[in-house]
Parts: C-alpha cells; sequence; structure tokens
C-alpha cells in the first residue's frame, strides 16, 4: 500500500530545476535512502513528499490519516521551552520513565542533558538530539530524516540505525553517512538533474548497481559509434547474421573488481612518508591532558606514551566530549599538556583542519585563493594544478571563480580542505573532514587522500570514511590512555557495550521506582554501574586447567571454519547481486539473504572474541 504518491511532480528555485516531472510513491513499511550532490533536490523532494513544501506542478496524494514525522536540517525548538516538555509533551514520569521504548530513546539521545534546561541554553548538537528524540517518540506512519546523523557520535548512530532498522515505520532519509544508509535503506534513490534515480538494495547495492548502468551505457555508446562498421560487416556474414545481436550479460562481482588494484600502494606511500618525514613525527612521553586545561575538565590522557610514525593514517574514535579534538590540538601544539613531553620530528609540516572554518580573504576568487598557496601539487605518480583538484572537489567550470564571501559552508569546508592539501603538507590533522560534504565529494577526496604520502591522523563520525582512508583504528575511551582497535569500530561498539568505557544508558533499575528530576542519566546509576568483572576476566583471574583450555581452542577452531563459511556464502551472495542488478525482484530476495548472513556472521565472530579473550589470545 502507498502511503504518499508524486505524480508528474516539478519545482524550480529560480532558473535551476530541482525535480522535473518525477513521478514516485513510497510504500508502508518501505526504508529509502536519499543520495545525490548538494543543492541537487535531495531536501526539495523530502519537504515535497512531507508536504512541508507545495510544487510549481504536479501532484502530491498522502492516504488519508497519514502520520508523518518530519526532522528537518533545521531545528525548530521555542527558545523558552525547557527541554522536558518538548521531548516528552504532557507525558507523566511515571508513564515515560514506566515505557522501556521512550527509556532506550532518551538514554540513546539525550543522555545526562538537564530535562530543565531551556532549548536556548543548548548547543547545535543537543538542539540536534532533542529534536530527533521528540520524533521518535511520537508513532509515526512515513518517518522523514533530513540529515538525522549530524552532531551524533559513532555510538549514537550506530544505535538509531538498529532503532530505525526495528521499527514498523517507512522511513525515507538523507544522509551523506554511507555505513548508514546501507544498515538502514531497502532501496537508494539518487535526486540527480531533476530526475530520481531509483536503485534496489543500501549504499553498496547502488555503487554496484550505478556502476553496472554505467558500464552498458558505455557498450550502448561504443556500439553506436560503431554502428555502421558492424552493420557492413554482419551484412557480408549472409542472412543468419541479420537476426542475431550480441547480448551483454552481466559480469560476477568478483569479475568486476579482479583488476582493481588495492585502493592504497601502502608499501610505496610508507617509503614515500619515511623520506620526507624521517624516523620521528610525534612521540609522546608520559603526557597527562586535561580537555579544559591543567587539572580542568574531563581527563583526556592519563601518563601516556605513544609514537606516531611516518606512514602512519590512524582513526581516532571516541564519544563527543572525550577529547579527541583536545588531542589533535595538542599534537598541533596549539595547547600545552598538564605534565610529560610532546616530541615533534623536525621536518614534520603539519596541516590542521579543526571543526572551525578558517578564514579565508572574503573578495578573493574561489581559484585565486588557492593558487595563492600553490598552482600544482603532487599526489602520487601525478601533477595535479590547482583548477584540476577544485573541480575534483566540486568546484567546476563557473564556480572557480565564486567571490569567496558568497560560499556555502559546505563550499567554505572544501576550500579550506584544498588550501591545505595545497601547501604540501607531509602530517594531516583532520578533524570532522566530511562535514557539509556530499557523497561525490567525498569519494573524490578519498582518492585523493589515498594518493597523499604522510602520516594522517582522522577524527570522524563517519563511519565509512573513517574506514576507507585509515588503515588502523585507536579509540579515548575515558581510561585516560589510547586502546588500539584491531577489529575497528565494530570492536570500539562492542567494549563501549561491555561497559569498558563509561556510558549513558538506562537499565532496567529505572522501572523499580519513579524517576527524579533533573538529568535523564540521573534515574538511576545502578543501570549504568557494571555489575561486576566480565565473565572472561573472572575465567583469566582463576587460570584455566588443560582441560577447560583444550576445550576452549577446539570451540575457536570450530568458529573460525563457521566464519570461513559465512565468508563464501557472503562472496557467493554479493556474486548473485551482481548478476540481478537489473532484477529489483530477485536483488531484493538476495539482499534479504546478505543481512541475515551478515547477522550470523556477527553473531559468530561475538561468541569468537569472547572465546579468545578467555584463553588471553
Amino acid at each position: 500500500m502507498n502511503l504518499v504518491n508524486l505524480e508528474s511532480v516539478s519545482h524550480a528555485y529560480g532558473p535551476k530545476p530541482l525535480l522535473s516531472d518525477v513521478s514516485l510513491g513510497v510504500e508502508a513499511g518501505e526504508r529509502i535512502g536519499v543520495v545525490g550532490r548538494n543543492g541537487g533536490g535531495k531536501t526539495t523532494l523530502l519537504s515535497v513528499i512531507a508536504g512541508a513544501l507545495r510544487p510549481d506542478s504536479g501532484r502530491v496524494t498522502h492516504n488519508r490519516g497519514l502520520r508523518v514525522g518530519f526532522l528537518s536540517q533545521r531545528d525548530d525548538l521555542d527558545p523558552g521551552v525547557p527541554v522536558r516538555e518538548i521531548v516528552l509533551g504532557d507525558l507523566a514520569e511515571h508513564e515515560w520513565a514506566g515505557d522501556q521504548r521512550v527509556r532506550e530513546i532518551l538514554a540513546n539521545l539525550i543522555g545526562d542533558l538537564d530535562l530543565d534546561a531551556r532549548a536556548a541554553d543548548l548547543s547545535g548538537g543537543e538542539r540536534r538530539r532533542t529534536a530527533l528524540a521528540r520524533l521518535l517518540i511520537d508513532d509515526h506512519d512515513l518517518i522523514m530524516l533530513d540529515e538525522p546523523t549530524n552532531h551524533l557520535d559513532i555510538e549514537a548512530i550506530a544505535w538509531l540505525a538498529g532503532h530505525l532498522a526495528g521499527r514498523k515505520s517507512a522511513l525515507v532519509v538523507v544522509t551523506h553517512d554511507r555505513w548508514f544508509l546501507d544498515a538502514v535503506s531497502m532501496r537508494t534513490w539518487e535526486v540527480v538533474d531533476g530526475r530520481v534515480e531509483r536503485y534496489e538494495g543500501g549504499y553498496a547495492a547502488y555503487v554496484l548497481a550505478k556502476a553496472e548502468r554505467a558500464r552498458i551505457a558505455q557498450a550502448a555508446e561504443e556500439r553506436r559509434q560503431n554502428l555502421m562498421r558492424k552493420e557492413i560487416a554482419w551484412l557480408r556474414r549472409g542472412p543468419p547474421a541479420r537476426t542475431s545481436k550480441p547480448k551483454f550479460r552481466i559480469d560476477a562481482a568478483q569479475a568486476l573488481i579482479a583488476n582493481e588494484p588495492p585502493a592504497r600502494e601502502t608499501v610505496e606511500l610508507m617509503r614515500f612518508a619515511a623520506a620526507r618525514l624521517g624516523k620521528t613525527v610525534y612521540d609522546l612521553e608520559d603526557v597527562t591532558l586535561h580537555a579544559g586545561g591543567p587539572g580542568t575538565g574531563p581527563l583526556v590522557l592519563d601518563h601516556l606514551t605513544w609514537q606516531f610514525g611516518p606512514g602512519d593514517r590512524i582513526g581516532l574514535i571516541g564519544v563527543n566530549g572525550s577529547g579527541k579534538s583536545s588531542l589533535l590540538r595538542l599534537l598541533a601544539d596549539t595547547i600545552k599538556p598538564d605534565s610529560g613531553r610532546v616530541t615533534r620530528g623536525k621536518t614534520v609540516r603539519l596541516a590542521h583542519l579543526s571543526q572551525e572554518l578558517a578564514e579565508v580573504d572574503p573578495t578573493r576568487r574561489v581559484l585565486e585563493s588557492v593558487e595563492e598557496v600553490r598552482k600544482y601539487l603532487q599526489l602520487g605518480k601525478r601533477e595535479w594544478t590547482a583548477s584540476q583538484l577544485l573541480e575534483r572537489l566540486g568546484f567546476k567550470g563557473e564556480a572557480q571563480w565564486k567571490v569567496v564571501g558568497d560560499l556555502s559552508g559546505g563550499e567554505r569546508r572544501r576550500l579550506q580542505l584544498l588550501r591545505l592539501l595545497m601547501d604540501d603538507p607531509n602530517v594531516l590533522l583532520l578533524d570532522e573532514p566530511t562535514n557539509d560534504l556530499d557523497i561525490e565529494t567525498l569519494n573524490e577526496l578519498e582518492d585523493l587522500l589515498d594518493g597523499w604520502p604522510g602520516t594522517l591522523i582522522l577524527v570522524s563520525h563517519d563511519r565509512y570514511f573513517l574506514e576507507r582512508v585509515t588503515d588502523r583504528s585507536v579509540a579515548l575511551l575515558g581510561d585516560g590512555k589510547l586502546s588500539l582497535l584491531p577489529g575497528g569500530v565494530d570492536e570500539y561498539l562492542e567494549r563501549r557495550a561491555a561497559g569498558t568505557a563509561v556510558t549513558a544508558r538506562l537499565g532496567a533499575a529505572a522501572t523499580t521506582g519513579a524517576a527524579p528530576s533533573g538529568r535523564i542519566g540521573a534515574i538511576t546509576e545502578a543501570a549504568t554501574a557494571p555489575a561486576g568483572p566480565p565473565a572472561s576476566a573472572a575465567g583469566q583471574a582463576g587460570g584455566l586447567s588443560a582441560k577447560e583450555e583444550r576445550e576452549l581452542r577446539k570451540e575457536l577452531n570450530r568458529l573460525e571454519r563457521q566464519l570461513d563459511k559465512l565468508g563464501d556464502q557472503e562472496s557467493r551472495l554479493h556474486a548473485a547481486m551482481a548478476d540481478a542488478a537489473s532484477d529489483y525482484a530477485k536483488l531484493g530476495s538476495l539482499d534479504a539473504q546478505l543481512r541475515e548472513i551478515k547477522a550470523q556472521k556477527d553473531t559468530v565472530e561475538a561468541e569468537w572474541l569472547e572465546v579468545a579473550d578467555r584463553l588471553g589470545d
């Protein structure tokens, strides 16, 4: 059953058509991710579907009684109203405190935020979380979200994805977070040149299907260009040849990527980085650091000794407020440690992209502001001009001659990043570089960083980007240490869930009595306090007998064999999806099987980690 129908809808801002004769529908229970370039019409499409914007032409039909929840990019909160009233309305305390679903939403989005705080006193991130919590607490037939992951950390994004996937509501979401798209979407819509192209599956399936469409289009263009030569050749071969035409089969996914080189030539980049940087980049010796200055604010580092070497590509993970930006500022020498020593290599040429936009002369042209830094840049084995790099990051044609003062926030972000790269640094500190960047620009940025030789330290809540451009991850877990994460973001989430870091989460203890006023996190400390050491830790403390160790080794081997089998099944399903790229019904069935396999794989991996932990491996 369709909840919303669009028939021949068109809409334009000024001379630019954003939607041209678009006809589509949203079905009950359908989850759709919307992608496209900034300014391409994604938000306009959402507003039209939600009924918040009347199109220039065409018709939008809603089911009778349709309940629509719409989160726009701008959070419209009454500045004088407290958080409690915004989120919970007139719900009595015992009503929401006794509702497990409401408690879960509050715990993961509101956390320790004071319920009596007025909207006017909230930060941008707190306002965003408040607006999102208000929407999710209500029941809707259709939820529409415009950039819901803004201001959320990795843990909150993972929770939100699971929450949305578990709801029965239909969902239409605009986001540049590709991991989130994969986690929640059943279908993907791409808004491009006024059209809405539709694809089955999440972001990964969309990329594969789009590549296949491009391959077919290229083959069609080659056929058109050679048509006369082929027709003449066929005519010479006699009548049988005239009745047959070549058919292009869809290659399996493994065949498509068989000759694709690795994203980065790691060994060569490391060699270049070592030649440019020498042996020392950053050495931290017995460093203690507080976020608010010596002895004030949260503890970030506690007598830490650590080395960042030439060619390291490190992703820095942690909840908001854990001190990630403070650590980057320490390395950039804009703040000093409470104690200890930070040694910086003599050959380090640093570029630090902070979350604040650096000032650029607003009267200059975009191209001029880049060329004043440098006109050419060597990336990998190729030399790029300033104009070519601007084009790769979305400044095409006349956009390179725009006045800097007229740029949007996203355009300023891209310009700031390119100016840093043009200065030819050998150490990059990037703090949330993906803010305000669309997916196409993110792809180009990833390609540029793949060919860049140097040390990279990245802070980002964009999980896809983080895993794509870095080689290893470390986390600030609130214990004053940098914890290495061999398992990446998945391991970080598991360790957080296991209680190895401070969490703000409600538990069953909240139902034992009425919640006190004030902060959500104050409902009960027992809900967040660990009941005792994990079973694995207790087992290690008591030691394992030879028999127990043999049994655990056998179990570990069994789980590894099971993981291998699941990995083979996953590869076969990916290949089958590539073959079925044009068969939407079959692709949907295969996607469901793939999700089931991934869920089994996650379960087995969790069991493997638990057994390995007990063995001390």
